[in-house]
């Protein structure tokens, strides 16, 4: 009889349990709507197109700066590459505008008017070997909840990160079409991958802001992994938007 007791119970258990929820569902923050890029570091290499040969503070090695000390624009524009500096490692840095919204329940969608590019997060799935590379290349998201660990320190990718409140939106980008991590042609490689942390705050008075820290990590190029953060801030409506196309200089 015991047997049978602790079956029916294990029974309920298991048939009464909900369906899993959806990514956008579970999502702990709402990061939708229209935000604006707020450019208060690394102007003269986001504003203006750095110089010819410019690759400071990005830990580039000795392969990379030939080619940074080669970049011809022209070359890229009649090669119809002018989109090179947009792909998904550079695209966050790009002043400009974003419009995120859900294009299911389980994708989140970003566009940019700069460049005029998309890009998809994928909380379910993964890229098909097939699937041929391109500039926003496959990116993996996942919800990260609040952790504490006793240590303290972050890592910056290079190491778990730890002693600290945790990120809110995880995403890891792949199968990328080499490009540019600056549009003077600092170059990434088909190797490299993105791994980005979204935070969403809100400030006193109001103003609804996201961080959003990226670690660019390739074998090719860098000698170590490239780590920028980058700020929006929310914008009421959509009037601003003013979509553009990639531009090689």
């Amino acid at each position: 009889m015991t047997r049978i007791c602790l079956a029916l119970i294990a029974a309920t258990v298991v048939f009464g349990q909900a369906p899993p929820q959806s990514a956008k569902d579970a999502a702990p923050v709402d990061l939708t709507g229209n935000w604006v890029s707020v450019v208060t570091e690394d102007w003269r290499w986001r504003m203006v197109t750095p110089l010819k040969g410019d690759s400071a503070s990005i830990p580039v090695n000795d392969a990379a700066r030939k080619i940074v000390d080669a970049w011809d624009p022209a070359k890229d524009e009649a090669a119809g590459l002018q989109c090179k500096s947009y792909g998904a490692p550079a695209i966050m840095r790009v002043p400009g505008r974003l419009r995120i919204t859900w294009q299911d329940e389980n994708t989140l969608k970003i566009e940019t008017d700069a460049g005029t590019q998309t890009r998809v997060f994928h909380f379910a799935g993964s890229a098909r070997a097939d699937e041929p590379a391109s500039w926003q290349g496959y990116s993996a998201a996942r919800w990260e909840r609040t952790v504490f660990q006793d240590s303290v320190g972050f890592g910056l990718g290079l190491q778990p990160r730890a002693g600290m409140k945790s990120r809110t939106l995880v995403v890891r980008t792949t199968n990328l079409r080499e490009g540019y991590l600056r549009k003077n042609g600092v170059p990434y490689s088909a190797r490299a991958t993105v791994d980005e942390y979204y935070d969403r705050f809100k400030e006193p008075n109001g103003d609804e802001w996201f961080t959003v820290t990226t670690v660019v990590t390739d074998p090719v190029y860098l000698a170590i992994p490239f780590v920028t953060t980058t700020d929006f801030k929310k914008e009421s409506d959509g009037s601003r938007w003013n979509a553009t196309p990639c531009t090689a200089r």
